[in-house]
């Protein structure tokens, strides 16, 4: 089922704001440079490599010293203002150690939505990565509002990573998370969770089995992913949801290993 994996070129990988910051609150650098080293290889490995990558806020709460996350939109807005440039500042770094060149992209919904824009983010994204160039993207937060009428907000980086799958027609999308795939019920209060290797569609006890938000220091729960996996389904391509603790884990996956859960339609 999985050999296919090995032949992927494109791939678009996600990683959660609980694989870049600690439980309290501090950066993990040990995980953005595993994360930099990885995705260096798979570039070097001839692979054409998109890194969707949330933390902004995170990120801004650990520079200005907060301890909890802020409620007002303004001074989410600030936070993540911050946030954004620091996390590229350590990508920059950590990308730099390894030779690899990088470039951000912030979006907002309504780019996408607007045919124009649209092409030219396609555009910007292909000519990236023709001139070896890993993007980095991100929400736009300082600018994206949940509350406004024209929709400018994706909702979280979980879809903003399945857009970005469908616009460049990657091959594969790889979420890393803070949990080892999709169970049947939550596998911290439930011992008898049972790990899916596969979904082959998103049926009503799927979307049951659901349940949960994310961390506080990010936005995204296991209902968010499923609406991407949506989004994967619809263009017939394919997407795992795995842990990023350890970023290269990655590099078992694109070998075919049977490591979190593969969202496919079967063939």
């Amino acid at each position: 089922m999985r050999q296919f994996l090995q032949q992927v070129q494109r791939v678009v990988v996600k990683v959660g704001t609980s694989s870049l910051i600690h439980p309290n609150g501090m950066i993990n650098l040990a995980s953005i440079d595993e994360l930099a080293f990885v995705l260096t290889d798979l570039k070097n490995q001839g692979k054409e490599v998109i890194l969707v990558s949330s933390g902004a806020v995170g990120v801004g709460m650990h520079q200005l010293n907060l301890a909890k996350r802020p409620t007002t939109i303004p001074e989410q807005q600030a936070v993540a203002a911050v946030g954004q440039a620091a996390l590229m500042n350590i990508y920059n770094q950590r990308f730099t150690t390894y030779s690899q060149q990088t470039g951000q992209i912030l979006l907002t919904r309504d780019v996408i939505e607007f045919p124009e824009s649209r092409q030219n983010v396609i555009n910007t994204l292909e000519q990236l990565l023709k001139m070896g160039i890993i993007p980095i993207i991100n929400e736009n937060d300082t600018v994206a509002v949940d509350e406004l009428d024209h929709l400018t907000k994706f909702g979280d980086n979980d879809q903003l990573s399945a857009i970005v799958t469908q616009l460049t027609q990657a091959d594969l999308l790889i979420m890393l998370s803070d949990i080892d795939g999709f169970y049947s019920a939550n596998p911290m209060t439930n011992p008898d969770a049972k790990l899916y290797a596969h979904v082959p569609r998103i049926t009503e006890t799927i979307l049951a089995q659901a349940g949960g938000k994310g961390s506080q220091f990010g936005t995204g729960g296991m209902s968010s992913k499923l609406k991407a996996a949506q989004r994967i389904f619809e263009m017939q391509g394919a997407m795992i949801l795995a842990n990023g603790k350890q970023p290269k884990i990655i590099f078992d996956i694109l070998q075919g290993a049977e490591i979190g859960t593969l969202f496919k339609e079967e063939q």
